[in-house]
Formats: C-alpha cells, sequence, structure tokens
C-alpha cells in the first residue's frame, strides 16, 4: 500500500491537521487551500490531485473533498473542466474572502510607454542565428582572443554601412566599436581631455545620464539655446565641444535645420572645437529619406556615435564611435586610463553583428521595423486626434517616440491617471536641463515601439483614457 500510494497521481501539501484553524473538516480543507492558492504557494493553471486521490491522501470522505473543490470553483478560487481536471483558477491578485471596495491591482505596469526602446518581440532571431552560425563557423582562432577596439570585421562592415545609410566618411582604422553611446561617451572623455576640451555645451533636452556622465569626467557643462525651430547651436565662449542630436533632437523631435547644421560646423572649425553627434535612431524616418549624418560635412570636426539599442535591442550593447584623426591615434589602442579595457561588446557579437550587417539583414529588418513604426504613429496620431483634440502630437516625422502637447497644468494629473492604469509614461519634464531657459510646457514623450505589436491597441486604448 505504501508503494502504491508513493507511485500514484500528484502530491499536494495542505495543513488540516491540529494545528490549523477550526472548524468542520471541510471548512479546514477549504481554509488551506484558499492559503495555499492566496500565498502564491499554488501558482495560478495549477493541476490538483483529484477528490479521491486528496481524499486517500488525507483521510477525508470523498464527498467532502468534492464538496470542497464545487465551493471554491463557485468562489472563483479554482476552476474545473471536464477532462482536464481542478486547477486553480488565473487571476491578477487573490481573491478576497469577503467583499471589499475595489482596488486596482499593484505592480509593474500594464503598459510601457516610456521612449529608449523597440519591440523586443521583434528581434530578428532567425536571421541572427544563421549570422551567428556563420560567423562563428568562419572566424578563426585567432577572432576569439581579446578585440581590442573592435574586431576588424565589424569595423569594415560598419564603415560600408555608415557610407551607404548614413553619409558617413568612415574608415574602418577610425572606428571604435562600443557597448552602446553611454560606454562610447564615457571612452571618449579621456582623449578629449588630452585635447584641452574643459567645457562641454548640451542640448536643452535630453538625457540626465549624459550630463552626468560629463561632469563626473569634470567636464563643465553649458546649455545651449532653444526655441520654436529647436537647438540653436550656438555655444558660448570658452567651449571646446558640442554635445547633441542633430539628425533628431531627443526628446522634442525634428532635424537640426540646414543652415544650423553648417553653422556649427563652422563654429567647431573657427574654435578648433569637437561636435559629439548623438546618431541614436537615425534610420527611423517617415515623410522623407533620413536625414543625413553631421560628420558627412566635417569628419574632422564630427566625432559620429551610433548604436543598434533603437533598431534592434537594447540588451545587445552595441555601439559605435567614427573618430576624426586627432582622436584615432596610432591603432586605437585602449587609453591608459580605462585600466587597458575598452568596455567593448563580445567577440561573438561583434561577429554576428558584422555578419548580419553584410548579409542585408540588418537593411531587411530596419526597413521592416519601419513600416511597422509608421503604423503605429498614425494609429497614435489618429486616436489622438479623434479621443483628445486638445492634445498636439508632434515630432513625429522620425523616430520611435513622438511629444503630446497637453494642456498648461495637467501634466501632473494626467501622470497620476496613467500611473492608476498601469500605464508607464514620462512627462516632458524629465528631459529638461536644470539650467535650459526655458518656459514650462506640460507635454508627455510617448514611446510608441516599446509594446509588444499583440499589445499596442490596448497600450493606446489606455493612453487615451487619461488624456484631459
Amino acid at each position: 500500500m505504501a508503494n502504491e500510494w508513493a507511485n500514484q497521481g500528484l502530491d499536494l501539501h495542505l495543513d488540516t491537521g491540529p494545528g490549523a484553524p477550526r472548524g468542520t473538516v471541510r471548512a479546514r480543507l477549504m481554509d488551506a487551500l484558499r492559503e495555499a492558492v492566496g500565498s502564491g504557494r499554488l501558482a495560478p493553471g495549477t493541476r490538483l490531485p483529484s477528490s479521491r486521490q486528496l481524499a486517500a491522501d488525507l483521510g477525508l470522505a470523498r464527498n467532502t473533498v468534492a464538496d470542497a473543490y464545487a465551493e471554491l470553483t463557485a468562489e472563483g478560487w479554482l476552476t474545473a473542466r471536464q477532462g482536464s481536471g481542478t486547477r486553480v483558477a488565473a487571476r491578477t491578485a487573490p481573491v478576497p474572502r469577503k467583499a471589499s471596495r475595489p482596488e486596482r491591482a499593484a505592480g509593474l505596469p500594464l503598459h510601457d510607454l516610456r521612449s529608449g526602446s523597440p519591440d523586443l518581440t521583434a528581434f530578428p532571431r532567425a536571421a541572427w542565428l544563421k549570422a551567428a552560425r556563420q560567423a562563428v563557423e568562419q572566424a578563426p582562432a585567432s577572432a576569439f582572443g581579446w578585440p581590442g577596439t573592435g574586431r576588424e570585421e565589424l569595423r569594415t562592415a560598419l564603415a560600408e554601412y555608415l557610407a551607404r545609410v548614413r553619409g558617413v566618411r568612415a574608415d574602418p582604422q577610425r572606428i571604435l566599436v562600443t557597448a552602446g553611446f553611454t560606454e562610447g561617451l564615457r571612452q571618449l572623455l579621456p582623449r578629449l581631455r588630452e585635447r584641452g576640451v574643459r567645457t562641454v555645451a548640451v542640448e536643452s533636452y535630453g538625457l540626465w545620464v549624459h550630463w552626468g556622465i560629463l561632469r563626473e569626467a569634470g567636464m563643465r557643462v553649458v546649455v545651449l539655446p532653444f526655441d520654436a525651430d529647436g537647438t540653436v547651436p550656438l555655444p558660448p565662449p570658452g567651449t571646446h565641444a558640442v554635445l547633441l542630436t542633430p539628425s533628431h533632437q531627443f526628446p522634442t523631435g525634428g532635424a537640426l535645420l540646414p543652415e544650423r547644421r553648417a553653422a556649427l560646423v563652422d563654429w567647431a572649425r573657427a574654435h578648433d572645437g569637437l561636435v559629439l553627434e548623438d546618431d541614436y535612431d537615425g534610420e527611423f524616418r517617415y515623410d522623407r529619406q533620413p536625414v543625413g549624418a553631421l560628420q558627412g560635412l566635417d569628419p574632422e570636426r564630427v566625432v559620429h556615435l551610433g548604436t543598434t539599442s533603437k533598431s534592434l535591442a537594447t540588451g545587445l550593447r552595441l555601439g559605435w564611435a567614427v573618430l576624426p584623426a586627432a582622436l584615432a591615434t596610432g591603432s586605437l589602442a585602449p587609453h591608459a586610463e580605462w585600466g587597458g579595457t575598452t568596455w567593448g561588446p563580445g567577440v561573438v557579437d561583434q561577429l554576428t553583428f558584422a555578419a548580419f550587417l553584410r548579409s542585408g539583414a540588418y537593411d531587411r529588418h530596419v526597413r521592416a521595423m519601419r513600416l511597422r513604426y509608421r503604423r503605429r504613429r498614425d494609429a497614435l496620431v489618429a486616436a489622438v486626434t479623434a479621443r483628445a483634440p486638445e492634445v498636439g502630437v508632434r515630432g513625429i516625422a522620425a523616430g520611435l517616440h513622438a511629444v503630446l502637447r497637453l494642456p498648461p497644468g495637467t501634466e501632473p494629473v494626467v501622470l497620476r491617471a496613467a500611473t492608476w492604469e498601469r500605464l508607464a509614461l514620462t512627462g516632458l519634464g524629465q528631459f529638461r536641463h536644470p539650467d535650459a531657459e526655458l518656459p514650462p510646457e506640460d507635454a508627455l514623450v510617448v514611446g510608441y515601439a516599446t509594446p509588444p505589436e499583440h499589445a499596442w491597441p490596448s497600450a493606446l486604448e489606455a493612453l487615451c483614457r487619461v488624456l484631459p
């Protein structure tokens, strides 16, 4: 008999003994089951033993177990279907034992409309695996050693791609492979200090993490003016470098006007300055061909920095910096202040991305995602126009996000409502530099690329519910 018990059915631990709450046998069994489900010890979908088996295991009458199962099913704790047995019901929160005022479930957001991430479910797994297999099979053994400042295969592929797609004049020997924009900026700063750079101008809107990196490196940070046409690239006297997003200003949208691009390059030439170009999503433009990289105007005055964080996935941590000759000293050997390291991506990822670029798979993926994001952008504009006509939509010609201009004084209310809806949203004020001389503006920065395709309609609906 002991062997028969040990080898049959499903085991389930329930505390219905002397130490359990008082009451009838059935009541104690129901309390034990509620505790196991409510505490999360029995996850939604868990199959329970049959009433016959559980009765035998606990030494109870089968009718007692069957009645307990039936009552808990009626309360919503369990589900019972012919042929699939009795299971723990699916739900987002424990079922209350007594009716109470409904409360919104706490926890992680149901929908994420923050900027900064593409649709990660669209990562081209099959094409990436194919490129990885090809790269690993064809790579010589020496390729798996220390990558230095980037595998030659990737630097060569990037030089061809950036010249063809972004108008960058790139020599493979002057490309530094980085673990994304942030690490690339960190790697550049020691070289900038060697050139005497001590003051860097940034845009009125941007990312605080970039400003923090500059300050940590001992740089003085000053803010460029901003008007109705975007950033005014007129650095104050004593500025040695400018960091900006000329192809698609982050987060307000819009490209730097042609005359301002030319004026910025002229400033760099006249003052022996450098421009750090953050080309974070340059491939995604919807109204016409993408704006060419600023670096094409003067490769000796502009450092071009790019990344796959918006086009492929943030977790890849793949980026690059195309350096002027003055910064690309020697063979791009690791700088002494980096401790002999480059903080670059792994060799296999570099080789894979090189094969991915050479095969044309990257171009195909970017074109497919451009169509997907354009459809989402159009749906966003249409929904906001119809449901919240007082909200203006701008910055939609390019990129993976839009700016929704709100009626004055409503941004805090909208953000609180978004929290209630478990909708992750960011206000424009979070990206405003504290020293920027700008009038107050209520607006949202909505990342329409982040949700998975199947969740986009419900995310858009949740957004419309919180708009004034």
